[in-house]
């Protein structure tokens, strides 16, 4: 683990740079679980929060006394090419590990911009 900055964890996944490329004016961020990893950027990751949003409002079956975990959603990826099938949990710690990336980015642009200042 010493290859990599840790951004945000939690049950789900990790986001964290990698530190050989963490020196670039624009790093990407390594989002990971799932058992896959995503390479993005900011904006990458705020397209990613958004389709966290629009699958939440998404509908399961109605009936299905296994609505929570069954994976019945479709959760659109940056790549427009790959979309992945997740349950409302899975979706729920999803969208909670990019906001919560989303939301340290921000908070550390935030203190190195105010500090400078």
């Amino acid at each position: 683990m010493n290859a990599i900055d840790r951004i945000y964890s939690n049950e789900v996944g990790i986001s964290f740079f990698w530190k050989k490329e963490n020196n670039t004016m624009l790093p990407k961020i390594q989002v990971v679980f799932k058992d896959t990893g995503f390479l993005l950027t900011v904006n990458e990751l705020k397209d990613f929060s958004e389709a966290c949003r629009i699958a939440k409002e998404t509908q399961c079956c109605g009936q299905c006394s296994m609505h929570k975990t069954c994976r019945s959603l479709l959760l659109r990826t940056p790549s427009d090419k790959i979309d992945i099938a997740v349950s409302k949990e899975e979706l729920e710690q999803i969208h909670e590990l990019i906001t919560g990336t989303i939301f340290k980015l921000e908070l550390k642009h935030w203190i190195m911009s105010s500090s400078l200042n």
